[in-house]
């Protein structure tokens, strides 16, 4: 419980930092971290469409079959 006290006060009192992020620096981490967001979607995105896709490939593959007999 004194841990969690601890960790929580650390975290709550404000330190000022005296540092300055320019604007080339601020720009690169807005730019890596809209990266690596969209990377977590695009992998999604890859993970749930393939599948859909080669399903739905099988499915026309198979109604094409049945209209040739």
């Amino acid at each position: 419980m004194y841990k969690f006290i601890l960790l929580l006060s650390l975290f709550l009192i404000q330190i000022p930092a005296h540092a300055y992020i320019g604007p080339g620096m601020g720009g690169g981490i807005i730019v890596a971290v809209i990266g690596f967001i969209a990377a977590i979607f695009i992998a999604l995105f890859g993970i749930i469409y393939y599948p859909i896709k080669r399903a739905l490939k099988k499915r026309k593959a198979s109604e094409v079959k049945k209209t040739k007999k």
